[in-house]
C-alpha cells in the first residue's frame, strides 16, 4: 500500500518541478522589473554634466602677479590660488610648529612650490566662502581668509587659526604641468 505522496511522485508531470520553475520564473521577472525600474531613480545620483566636465581645470599662472589671489572653479567648488611673496612663505613658515594651531601641518606639506598656494574656498565648518580673495577683503591678523558665517581665521597656508571650523582649507589634487600651467584634479 502506497501513501498520497509515494502516489503524487509517480504521476508524470507532477510535483515539486513544475512549481519550482514557476516560483523560480516569477521571482526573475519581478527582481528583473524591479531593477528597471529602480534604475532611473539610481542614475539621478551620478554626477551631472557640467560638474563632470569640471573634474578637471588647467589654469594658466602666468598672469598672476607675486600677492595676487585669483579663484577658479572646479567640481561646482571655488579654488583659491595665491602666488605667495617671500614674506608670506616666511610668515607661514614660522608658524610651522605653532602649539597653538587647531589643525597642525607643516606649509610644505600643503603645498607642491612655496611660491603657489593652492586651497579650496570653502570653510570646513559648514561651507562657507571665506573672504580674502579680493583686494580689500577682510583677511585677519594671519593674512589669509576670514569666514563672514561664524569668525574662523585661516593664515596664509590656509590652516585654521581661530574659529569653530575644525580643520584647514582642503588641499586639492593638483600637479604643475611645466612652470606656469597648473592641473587641477
Amino acid at each position: 500500500m502506497s501513501t498520497g505522496a509515494e502516489a503524487a511522485a509517480e504521476r508524470p508531470g507532477s510535483g515539486p518541478r513544475r512549481r519550482d520553475f514557476l516560483y523560480i520564473a516569477t521571482g526573475s521577472v519581478a527582481a528583473v522589473g524591479t531593477a528597471l525600474a529602480l534604475w532611473p531613480f539610481i542614475d539621478t545620483m551620478n554626477p551631472s554634466a557640467d560638474v563632470t566636465a569640471l573634474s578637471v581645470v588647467e589654469v594658466d599662472l602666468a598672469s598672476i602677479d607675486v600677492g595676487q589671489r585669483v579663484s577658479v572653479m572646479w567640481q561646482s567648488r571655488p579654488v583659491f590660488i595665491v602666488r605667495r611673496g617671500p614674506e608670506q612663505i616666511a610668515m607661514a613658515r614660522a608658524d610651522d610648529d605653532n602649539p597653538r594651531l587647531i589643525d597642525p601641518a607643516a606649509d610644505a606639506e600643503r603645498i607642491a612650490r612655496p611660491e603657489w598656494l593652492i586651497v579650496v574656498g570653502v570653510c570646513t565648518h559648514l561651507g562657507c566662502i571665506p573672504l580674502g580673495q579680493r583686494a580689500g577683503d577682510p583677511r585677519g591678523t594671519y593674512g589669509g581668509w576670514f569666514c563672514p558665517c561664524h569668525g574662523s581665521l585661516y593664515d596664509i597656508s590656509g590652516r585654521v587659526r581661530r574659529g569653530p571650523a575644525p580643520r584647514n582649507l582642503d588641499v586639492p589634487p593638483y600637479i604643475f604641468l611645466d612652470d606656469t600651467t597648473v592641473r587641477i584634479g
